[in-house]
């Protein structure tokens, strides 16, 4: 049963995805450029070869490609994503504009063409005139073309004398026909043009205006998102006030990281800025929690090391997140603590002034490692302050059950992506910040890294320094 879901929603994915390729090839391509020309032929080979390059990207690593293919695949794969994105939505403001400008163009065209029309409308008369007082003046008269000794043709003789036919009078004299009597039938008049009908020409200006604006926009975003990734996390700082906490530990700092995702796209310069960002803190404590990698340890392990140049007082711990879990969490778990970090699996060590809790992330119950609060806090002083390392916000509630004063965790990137944060708010609690929940508090990283498209829109990567406050300081 779950693999006949599994297949229906991939259908319905692959169908949306080429609906959607379908909508921006027709919008960039179709519509802006002509059949058989050579930006038609690119246009269409790039929207065939675009969405392969995505799919390969997502599952390439999924079924144990080579690690060099994967990172072929994934920067131009998951950048496409991001563009794909941002490109559909630039066109769907565009299907807004798109009427108003066309609109716009016809009143702006139609007013030059009626001061045209009445421009030559007068210089016709003037010249009509002109040329009628002109022939009057050159005609013979009769009498002169009658040679001497003969007699005009008397009128009675013919009745009927053969007349040219008469010219059908011209738009000009039309005019000064509707000018001079402007009770004239309609059916006398000329034809006006049919409404409604958009001049080609018009209509590939519009697609050209809006296509490049929204090219300009959707791509200018996705450069912006790909900046924000590539310099590194920001340092961000929240104070948190526990109860419980003694004299003694106010203002004790941990250095909270989240969702590094170290991959094929973002490698062991992205760990080295991360580190460096941590340690430029100063914390008393360094919490990792979850989705380090997304990879094996023999593609990454390299990539990883420069987490063993973290520093704090009193060390750096790590729990799993569910990248974890597909990559290979137990070898993970044993690669971290080789580097120097303390692995918290459904664990517990006491710190100065209050309990540091870990469980693993909901993704290991597929291999019986999932969460464990009753092993990881079930036989604590609960007179003391705990501080819980938990990968998703979900388990919020079950550690408002065991006491916890603190949860912090990462697992919703602040949504990555706008507006992926209101897709994200209908899965998680909280998506971002500091929120209260009964005596629990909880705490929500946006992460330092991304997963898929190295694009963050709207939610900086950050490292945020956590201070603990105690209320009877």
């Amino acid at each position: 049963m779950a693999a006949v879901v599994f297949v229906l929603v991939a259908l319905v994915v692959l169908a949306l995805l080429a609906s959607v390729h379908r909508y921006v090839w027709r919008r960039f391509v179709g519509d802006t450029t002509a059949p058989g020309s050579t930006l038609r032929t690119v246009g269409t080979v790039a929207a065939f070869v675009l969405p392969l390059l995505s799919l390969g990207a997502m599952t390439s690593g999924r079924i144990g490609a080579p690690f060099w293919l994967q990172q072929a695949l994934a920067w131009p794969g998951f950048l496409w994503l991001a563009c794909l994105m941002y490109l559909t939505l630039a066109l769907l403001v565009g299907e807004v504009v798109r009427p108003v400008l066309g609109r716009v163009l016809a009143r702006r065209d139609a007013a030059a063409a009626t001061h045209a029309t009445a421009g030559t409308g007068t210089s016709g008369t003037a010249v009509d005139g002109t040329l009628a007082a002109t022939a009057s003046a050159t005609r013979p008269r009769t009498e002169e073309l009658v040679p001497a000794g003969r007699t005009c043709p008397s009128t009675s003789a013919d009745p009927a004398p053969a007349t040219a036919p008469a010219a059908e009078p011209g738009p000009e004299a039309v005019r000064d026909t509707e000018r001079a009597d402007p009770s004239a039938p309609a059916d006398a008049r000329p034809a006006a043009p049919a409404p409604g009908i958009t001049h080609p020409s018009r209509r590939l200006f519009v697609s050209r205006v809006v296509g490049g604006a929204a090219a300009a926009a959707g791509l200018a975003t996705v450069g912006y998102g790909t900046a924000n990734v590539l310099r590194g996390p920001s340092v961000q700082r929240v104070t948190v006030p526990l109860a419980k906490l003694p004299r003694a530990a106010h203002g004790f700092r941990i250095a909270v990281v989240s969702d590094i995702h170290i991959g094929p796209i973002l490698g062991r310069a992205h760990t080295r800025r991360i580190v460096d960002t941590i340690n430029s803190t100063s914390p008393d404590l360094v919490a990792v929690v979850g989705d380090l990698v997304d990879g094996s340890v023999a593609d990454l392990g390299s990539a990883a090391e420069p987490l063993a140049g973290l520093r704090a007082r009193h060390g750096s711990f790590f729990v799993t997140g569910n990248h974890e879990y597909f990559s290979g969490a137990e070898q993970w778990v044993n690669h971290v603590r080789e580097l120097g970090l303390l692995p918290l699996e459904n664990a517990r060590v006491e710190m100065g002034g209050f309990d540091l809790a870990g469980v693993n992330d909901i993704a290991g119950e597929t291999e019986g490692q999932g969460p464990d609060f009753v092993r990881a806090l079930g036989d604590r002083d609960r007179g003391r302050a705990a501080v819980l390392l938990a990968h998703q916000p979900v388990v919020i509630h079950d550690a408002v059950e065991h006491g916890v004063d603190l949860q912090l965790s990462g697992h919703t990137h602040g949504g990555q992506l706008w507006p992926g944060n209101y897709l994200a708010e209908l899965a998680n609690p909280t998506v971002a910040g500091l929120e209260r929940y009964g005596d629990t508090q909880l705490f929500v990283s946006r992460g330092a890294g991304a997963w898929g498209p190295p694009v963050r829109v709207g939610a900086p990567a950050d490292v945020t320094v956590v201070e603990l406050a105690s209320r009877q300081a």
